[in-house]
């Protein structure tokens, strides 16, 4: 979970997304549910997410070109049930660790930007080649993780679109379980690197989970259950 940096005079301990369950000793945000075990809460948005990816499915098909509103619909669609913001561009400045995300003020103009910049020239994501495929989702996906507009589950939710426009391209659901311990220091150094405009980085990381889920799938066989 990203943290939240105060930064100027104003307090943010007011909102919703700033707050965090009572009896959940500071580990699960202020919820729908009542959930105060993070273990609990941990399953449920899973479940969520796999309920979720089912229903987007549906709605957005090859042919898409995907929006800010579609990514803020993805994330309301997957965590609508459990906190009050989902979907909404968080009002708070985050960071991991001691790296910075866009500034809450700034995120409005930076999901335009988005809009107008990636997300025109990438979906609909149909490219006669793997090398185009995953450069479209390595810079859809570096420049919403940079941006990083939600208050919770911006990682999950720009899998999410990922694994969207991967259908897009006729591929399986993308498998990124792949992606802990060393791979998970890369994907975060990836991350970084698109401050810079430089995707390869992240590109690599995709390129790697293309491949991964065409193994899952070639053995199991593809179906629309996120991996």
């Amino acid at each position: 979970m990203a943290e939240i940096k105060n930064t100027g005079r104003y307090q943010t301990t007011h909102l919703p997304e700033a707050q965090f369950e009572s009896g959940s000793r500071g580990r699960v945000l202020k919820n729908l549910l009542g959930i105060k075990r993070k273990r609990e809460m941990d399953d449920v948005e899973a479940r969520q997410q796999l309920r979720a990816l089912r229903e987007l499915i549906v709605v957005y098909d090859e042919t898409h070109m995907f929006t800010a509103a579609d990514v803020c619909k993805i994330h309301r669609t997957w965590l609508g049930s459990i906190y009050s913001w989902a979907g909404d561009c968080r009002q708070v400045n985050v960071t991991k660790g001691d790296f910075p995300f866009a500034a809450a003020m700034e995120i409005p103009k930076l999901m335009t930007e988005l809009e107008k910049g990636p997300l025109r020239e990438f979906t609909p994501c149909r490219f006669d080649s793997d090398d185009r495929v995953v450069r479209a989702l390595a810079t859809v996906h570096g420049e919403l993780m940079l941006i990083h507009p939600f208050r919770e589950g911006n990682g999950r939710a720009g899998r999410l679109l990922a694994i969207l426009m991967g259908l897009q391209a006729r591929l399986p659901p993308l498998d990124f379980t792949g992606i802990k311990g060393k791979k998970r220091q890369q994907y975060f150094a990836a991350v970084r690197a698109g401050i810079g405009r430089d995707y390869e980085p992240m590109e690599r990381i995709f390129s790697d989970v293309v491949r991964r889920s065409r193994r899952a799938a070639s053995r199991a066989g593809s179906g629309p259950d996120m991996p």
